[in-house]
């Protein structure tokens, strides 16, 4: 599969779908492939789209060179990949969790290249968390089961240049998110592209900042998933489909 050398980091890529499409770019959770966040999605979404999935520095197939990561430089990373291999877009983005702090980032500072952003479990600020998520208990329901981290433990391995770094680059992750310190009101109320956020009820996120956010955004809409942890979000694929799809379309 493909990769584009930006600043230094050989970021990887795969083009579904097809190939005349609006395009749509593809971004991951945290620690996350591309094939975990939209396996789910995609025999839908690339029905009549051309789907770029990206896998930012670190993650699945790109390797971590070593450069200082932050939501700044995975937004400014694709971008240059929006530039590069869709003429300039704009194209629509759909980012799940860290991939949908990025796709905000790109809207923020790149609002040229965004078409439409869809915005899957997500936050504009660290205070947006529930408290027991940033300061978590081992028992909260609403954390990773064991079962998840091992199968995303054995998505790394199986496709990461270094299959032996999975544990040192959670390290090296550690400071994106916290010491991420989030958008202002007015970058956020910045964002010209049309917004779908979607949220799980028993996200990460608490819904009084989604409704927060629905509130800033100025081109927004809001869907609450019932019964839906952070981890489950991009699996409730058919509720995604009748929200996304006509969303896109």
């Amino acid at each position: 599969m493909p990769h584009e050398e930006i600043d230094g980091v050989p970021i990887w890529y795969e083009v579904h779908g097809d190939p005349n499409g609006s395009p749509l770019v593809a971004l991951h959770g945290g620690i996350l492939t591309f094939e975990r966040s939209f396996g789910d999605v995609l025999p839908w979404l690339t029905q009549g789209r051309r789907v770029i999935g990206v896998e930012l520095q670190g993650h699945g197939h790109t390797a971590d060179t070593g450069r200082p990561m932050s939501i700044e430089r995975f937004a400014d990373d694709v971008a240059e990949l929006v530039d590069r291999v869709v003429g300039g877009g704009p194209a629509d983005l759909w980012g799940f969790s860290l991939g949908a702090l990025t796709a905000t980032g790109v809207a923020v500072r790149h609002p040229s290249k965004v078409r439409r952003l869809v915005l899957a479990a997500v936050n504009i600020r660290p205070d947006g968390y529930h408290p027991e998520i940033t300061a978590p208990e081992q028992d909260d329901p609403r954390l990773p089961t064991e079962q998840e981290f091992a199968a995303w433990h054995a998505d790394y391995q199986a496709v990461a240049p270094d299959p032996d770094d999975f544990l040192p680059f959670l390290e090296r992750m550690q400071p994106v998110a916290h010491d991420w310190p989030g958008w202002t009101d007015d970058e956020i109320r910045s964002v010209t592209a049309p917004t779908l956020l979607v949220i799980g009820d028993q996200d990460f996120v608490r819904l009084d900042h989604a409704a927060e956010m629905l509130d800033l955004f100025p081109d927004c809409r809001l869907a609450v998933l019932p019964g839906t942890k952070h981890t489950e979000v991009m699996q409730r694929s058919e509720q995604l489909r009748a929200l996304v799809g006509s969303f896109l379309a």
